[in-house]
């Protein structure tokens, strides 16, 4: 049986191994134990430098990241006011030889018209060929609301002509649910619920028999209702952002931004409302023949119809920073 002994020297351990016949002697050196990982503590070190700048960072980037500055519309070209419009060689409301004039691709606006109902926003425009009584017609608009109606104001609206206290009125709002209705007589239809902090497209019609509403939300596919009205609509301004009653102002205005708004005295096909809703946001009428006004609100009221209905604006801003919340269809 071998004999063992230990005897410490300069600080190190040594263990001495005796054969049987002490011929032989081995010896052994222990090592140290190991220290900590130096890439760990180095690691430490970094997060302990460098950690309060990688938040204030992540904090930085998450904030320009909701202000839209890594949305790709942020980058994408915009048209500016006036870029496209319908040409009428011989004068308003005159349909031969009509066309669109300019850069008509369906580029996104550079602005559209914001609402802000503590200021009482409204555009009032005097149209002389409106759609009237049973007669056929369709509008189409772009709108992104941000904030729905208070209970007792139930109702925000995006534009209308018409008496609405004499039932009769031609115009689209959001109710306090966040659901979007047309009405005339006063008879009211859900068309459907809209998408809090999209852009949303609306085609409103009558074709003399049915009121039809279509609504497409975030690029989403268009909802579509239909029920049977008889309509009266009798003569008054168009208004854009609150209610209309015989071009009297109602104090339910619009919370958020419109765009885009095209109204024509014919019902338009099902096929011609798709074809409208993806073209997009910024997209130019589909049958000029019928078209009565074009108001695309890219930083002005002006009718780009060619039938000269230039908007009175009240209170209304245009903004450039609007395309958060727009999705292509």
């Amino acid at each position: 049986m071998p004999n063992c002994c230990t005897t410490p020297e300069n600080g190190n351990l040594f263990i001495i191994f005796f054969n049987s016949t002490c011929e032989d002697m081995k010896t052994f050196r222990r090592k140290p134990l190991r220290k900590a990982s130096s890439k760990a503590q180095s690691a430490m070190e970094y997060l302990m430098t460098y950690g309060w700048a990688i938040l204030i960072i992540s904090v930085v980037l998450a904030a320009l990241f909701q202000l839209g500055v890594f949305n790709p519309m942020t980058f994408a070209p915009k048209a500016p006011p006036g870029a496209c419009q319908v040409f009428r060689p011989n004068g308003p409301y005159t349909t031969s030889f009509i066309n669109l004039e300019g850069m008509c691709s369906g580029m996104l606006p550079q602005y559209v018209a914001q609402f802000n109902p503590s200021s009482s926003p409204y555009i009032t425009i005097n149209v002389p060929n409106l759609p009237l009584g049973a007669s056929q017609r369709t509008a189409t608009v772009w709108f992104y609301v941000t904030g729905l109606p208070s209970s007792s104001q139930y109702a925000e609206y995006l534009y209308g002509y018409g008496v609405e206290y004499s039932y009769n009125a031609f115009q689209p709002y959001i109710n306090n649910g966040g659901y979007v209705e047309i009405n005339a007589w006063y008879t009211d239809q859900v068309v459907a619920q809209i998408n809090t902090g999209s852009w949303c497209f609306l085609a409103y019609q009558y074709d003399g028999q049915a009121q039809i509403g279509s609504l497409g939300c975030g690029g989403g596919p268009l909802t579509t209702v239909a029920s049977s009205r008889t309509y009266n609509t009798q003569p008054s301004p168009l208004i854009i952002g609150a209610a209309a009653s015989g071009g009297n102002i109602d104090a339910r205005y619009m919370n958020g931004y419109i765009a885009n708004l095209q109204i024509y005295n014919t019902s338009l096909s099902a096929n011609e409302i798709q074809a409208l809703y993806l073209e997009g946001i910024g997209g130019a009428p589909i049958d000029l023949r019928h078209l009565v006004g074009w108001w695309p609100l890219n930083g002005n009221a002006n009718d780009y119809s060619g039938n000269g209905n230039n908007g009175q604006i009240h209170n209304v801003n245009f903004v450039s920073n609007w395309y958060s919340g727009y999705t292509p269809p």
